[in-house]
């Protein structure tokens, strides 16, 4: 293999078997159609089945190679059944995540406790079964959506935020505790885009602009904006890359205040 070939061949990811939890739309459908683009065999995996099998069957009507599978991230055992269902666990890609926006001072323990429950201690779940399986085969990557709320946040977002940067804790711990065995671990920090989680939003007109205005490129982004990054991450190119936040925000956190003074 010349030179150029070694490059060329970084993001392929042929022969590779890829979990995506949260494959049934947003964010996770994807990057689920976007690894299997590239070769890999995705296995597409959400609460809802019809959703899972939907994105399965996009893949495979494509060409690509997929199966869909249901799994409940609060539940340990439903993650360990999904991972022993492949042959071997390559990567795994997750998603999963809800909002509440309230202020603190009026969100219930009840509320509180449903975001924590899916976005933290869901993503240990998931993070930490398939670390288990990838350190006893010795190689894998574990990609988990962090958000720009693991570093800023406005009034309202204040339990999302501790949960997304309680995700990018974890996964920084995750990477330095599985180097050794070769597993690599990083996670997404996308800004806003248009998915279901963000549908309150887009219906308040204003508030929507006031988004798109925030960011350096003016606009929200779509989910297959960060597909990209996703299979960086899952491939050799991103082979030295571990215990990362890579931002895909269009320059939200670079933009000190919203002012755009009169220069």
């Amino acid at each position: 293999m010349s030179d150029l070939d070694a490059y060329s061949s970084l993001f392929d990811l042929t022969g590779k078997t890829i979990v995506v939890v949260g494959s049934g739309s947003g964010i996770g459908e994807a990057g689920a159609l976007a690894l299997a683009a590239h070769g890999a065999e995705v296995v597409c995996a959400d609460i809802s089945a019809d959703a899972a099998e939907q994105t399965a069957a996009t893949i495979v009507s494509g060409g690509g190679s997929a199966r869909a599978a249901v799994v409940d991230t609060g539940d340990a055992h439903s993650l360990n059944e999904l991972y022993s269902s492949v042959d071997r666990l390559d990567g795994l890609v997750h998603t999963p995540a809800i909002n509440v926006r309230k202020r603190l001072l009026e969100i219930s323990e009840d509320e509180f406790m449903k975001v924590v429950s899916l976005n933290l201690l869901g993503t240990f779940h998931a993070v930490t079964a398939a670390g288990r399986r990838m350190s006893d085969q010795g190689s894998g990557s574990i990609v988990a959506i962090s958000s720009i709320r693991s570093q800023v946040v406005e009034p309202g977002q204040g339990v999302y935020a501790a949960t997304k940067a309680g995700v990018l804790q974890l996964i920084k711990t995750l990477a330095v505790e599985l180097g050794p065995n070769n597993v690599r671990v990083n996670a997404l920090a996308p800004g806003v885009v248009e998915t279901p989680l963000t549908t309150q939003i887009k219906a308040d007109q204003e508030w929507y602009d006031a988004y798109a205005s925030r960011s350096a490129l003016g606009r929200w982004s779509t989910p297959s904006e960060l597909a990209g990054p996703i299979v960086y991450l899952s491939s050799d190119a991103a082979s030295f890359v571990t215990g990362s936040l890579l931002v895909v925000d269009g320059g939200w956190l670079a933009i000190d205040g919203r002012f755009n003074p009169p220069l």
